[in-house]
């Protein structure tokens, strides 16, 4: 159950840096509510997964899935660059995590 709490923290972070972005690009309530809740609830998450993983890998972990997930996303919607080098340092990165996970 701690790996689950664990990836979805990081999907949170997501949420949360989602809401960043549009704080920047918008500066409005919801763009507020959206980095709030992303960064609360990746938080609860995390501290949960940490009650039995080890600290640093799940603080890894949890930063593998938001950087990962935060450049997926600017990809995907917000118009970032699709560079071949880009994607494979994206891949190293959650090759790392996946690597963590099985030596943990």
């Amino acid at each position: 159950m701690e790996w689950v709490s664990l990836f979805v923290a990081g999907l949170f972070e997501v949420v949360g840096v989602v809401g960043m972005n549009r704080i920047k690009r918008d500066n409005d309530v919801k763009a507020y509510l959206l980095f709030g809740i992303g960064i609360v609830f990746s938080f609860l998450c995390l501290s949960f997964a940490m009650r039995s993983l080890p600290m640093g890998t799940a603080y890894a972990i949890w930063t593998g899935i938001g950087t990962a997930g935060g450049a997926l996303v600017g990809m995907l919607f917000f118009g970032e660059s699709h560079d071949w080098r880009r994607i494979l340092c994206i891949g190293m990165v959650l090759v790392a995590a996946v690597g963590l996970k099985l030596i943990s």
